[in-house]
């Protein structure tokens, strides 16, 4: 099992929406975190198998880290 990370954003709304870094185009959205993270997950298989039937691969050199301004 790979590991990827993703980013979340609160919405002012209410709700979250996340993205994948490594996936480019990879986003989802749920009511909270957890429907966020279960969404996530079948957005990243279904980006996954099309990359594959491309015969393309995730990005491995995609960094996420905090940064202090």
């Amino acid at each position: 099992m790979n590991k990827l990370a993703v980013v979340i954003h609160a919405e002012p709304a209410g709700g979250y929406w996340g993205e994948v870094p490594a996936l480019p185009g990879c986003y989802s959205q749920g009511e909270t975190v957890d429907d966020l993270l279960a969404n996530l997950r079948e957005a990243i298989a279904g980006v996954l198998e099309v990359m594959q039937e491309e015969g393309r691969a995730p990005e491995e050199n995609v960094q996420v880290v905090e940064l202090a301004v």
